[in-house]
């Protein structure tokens, strides 16, 4: 049996998953519970939160974030992409800065607007 805490909402249920039944979720308050701790155990994704470079900005780094949740096994690849990665501003907060990052469906995007 694994124990977690949903992170899906404020609640923050305990949650325990039976890893040696057919990771069958129990503690949940809601049907999003559910389904955060089957990914959990079977396929944890997590949102990739960083900066990147900007040259001949009025800032040396722009916030940047992935637009949804990606495998957590690609975050230090994703992490490599971040760290190679130049911008040139104008930047508009929302905007792509990666289309479909490492093929995961997921963008990286700007946090933050840079004139």
């Amino acid at each position: 049996m694994k124990q977690l805490i949903c992170i899906v909402c404020p609640k923050g249920c305990h949650l325990q998953v039976d890893t040696e039944n057919g990771n069958k979720v129990f503690g949940n308050n809601c049907s999003r519970g559910a389904v955060y701790g089957f990914e959990e155990v079977t396929m944890p994704k997590r949102v990739v939160t960083s900066t990147v470079k900007v040259k001949n900005g009025t800032i040396n780094r722009l916030p940047v974030k992935t637009s949804k949740s990606i495998p957590k096994e690609k975050m230090f690849q994703c992490m490599d992409i971040i760290k190679a990665l130049e911008i040139m501003p104008p930047v508009k907060r929302g905007q792509v800065i990666v289309k479909n990052i490492l093929e995961t469906e997921a963008n990286l995007i700007a946090c933050k607007d840079i004139k």
